[in-house]
């Protein structure tokens, strides 16, 4: 075996295009294998048709082809990053491992243990900024403390923005230095205890009309007001940079959506606890119902409430839900509900081809009101004049709810007034007046 390659470790970066340590690896004097791992301890806990895996796997596919077209091949594991990562160093010898970093805990967790077991074969663990614009304490206030509110973060964010500086490029896919190899193995989707099925995936390359006009557009769901692009940032099959690019010239509004991606990863990484439990601690005193046949019915999208069931059963059908309408179900949810806020990020993470814990978990403890920069409890968003605001002539809800107008469609599973008394009731009786 040849002495010397570095590995390239991907991970949410699937691209070979302006990928920050892929670049780094292989402006290095080592030869550069690259590396994927899929994980049985995250794939054993989905269905066998699973859209995401899929995906990944369809992503890996294309770039093995690019590399055996450059000389190269991709080294593909199918196990527990730490049972493999001994016979990889024992196989290939590697002078230094690169990756981009990933900020959610678990993630954390699984590279400081890679990192320790590397560093004991003296083998450097190197990491690099890539999936966000700005990470960790690049965006704090002046005393150095994390921000968690999102406008005084967006604003020192844009006031230490330097296009040619955090934007540029860096142009992986102008280098060649890559290990010569060939023919390594390519586990199958079912070898891994899936199946393939047909699926339509969203477009990759980003719509400039559609982002140019989507300050217009971005709240009607029955049209295609918003770029779609989410799935591809979040497995890094676009390069946030460019994004970024087309979105400061392009569109304000858009521009400031994607800072949110970055406040939400920077809110996770200096408060772990809030993957799992309320940002505000005093939340987490609320007595939450315990109505399974209710969380059934909206998880089903058949609560008798049209838009909520609309963007629910948009969700179980495609993997999407548009985001107006994700804030209309989140707070049904959780106001008229009165349901945890685990209850629906958990579905959400099971169903959301996009599914980022980050962005996540901060949309909903947003819309439970436990979260930062949350809306206030008191705050209870009406599905009706939400429907008649942004579907009002029923386009997307007849999309989706094929039933509706009819003796088939359910009934209100909850009186909105009687509901929204409640929430501010429960509410109120564990929590201080601001």
């Amino acid at each position: 075996m040849e002495q010397g390659l570095s590995i390239f470790w991907m991970r949410r970066d699937l691209r070979l295009e302006d990928n920050h340590g892929l670049y780094e690896a292989l402006a290095q004097e080592s030869s550069v294998l690259v590396l994927f791992i899929f994980d049985p301890g995250i794939l054993d806990k989905l269905p066998p048709k699973d859209a995401r895996v899929q995906f990944i796997w369809q992503e890996l596919k294309a770039i093995k082809r690019k590399l055996n077209a450059k000389g190269s091949d991709l080294l593909l594991y199918y196990d527990d990053p730490l049972a493999a990562w001994p016979e990889i160093i024992n196989t290939y010898k590697p002078k230094s491992v690169y990756v981009n970093r990933d900020y959610e805990p678990k993630a954390l967790e699984r590279d400081r243990a890679v990192y320790a077991l590397l560093k004991e074969a003296s083998i450097p663990f190197r990491g690099f900024k890539d999936q966000v614009v700005f990470e960790k304490h690049e965006v704090v206030k002046d005393n150095g403390d994390p921000y968690v509110v999102y406008t005084p973060y967006m604003k020192r964010y844009k006031s230490i923005l330097k296009r040619e500086e955090h934007l540029k490029s860096y142009p992986s896919e102008q280098q060649t230095n890559y290990h010569s190899a060939a023919d390594l193995p390519f586990i199958t989707l079912e070898e891994m205890g899936f199946e393939a099925f047909d699926f339509d995936y969203p477009n990759r390359v980003a719509n400039a009309a559609i982002i140019s006009k989507y300050h217009e557009q971005r709240d009607i769901p029955s049209i295609p007001g918003t770029s779609r692009l989410s799935l591809h940032l979040r497995f890094g099959t676009i390069s946030i940079r460019s994004l970024m690019r087309l979105a400061q010239r392009s569109n304000e509004k858009y521009f400031n959506e994607l800072i949110w991606r970055d406040f939400y990863q920077q809110v996770l990484y200096h408060f772990p606890h809030s993957a799992i439990n309320s940002f505000r601690p005093q939340y987490d005193r609320i007595e939450w119902e315990k109505n399974e046949t209710h969380f059934r019915a909206w998880c089903e999208g058949k609560t008798g409430y049209p838009l909520v069931d609309a963007g629910m059963r948009e969700l179980n059908a495609s993997g999407f839900m548009h985001n107006r309408v994700r804030m209309v179900v989140a707070s049904f949810l959780t106001k008229h509900l009165l349901l945890d806020w685990r209850w629906g990020e958990a579905y959400f993470a099971e169903k959301l081809l996009d599914y980022d814990a980050a962005s996540n978990v901060g949309g909903w403890q947003w819309a439970a009101g436990s979260g930062v920069d949350a809306a206030p409890y008191f705050r209870v968003f009406n599905p009706e004049l939400q429907l008649k605001k942004f579907d009002e002539e029923l386009i997307y809800v007849k999309k989706w709810v094929k039933e509706y107008g009819t003796p088939h469609y359910p009934q209100p599973i909850v009186d909105h007034k009687m509901a929204r008394e409640r929430a501010l009731i429960r509410y109120k009786s564990v929590l201080k007046p601001d």
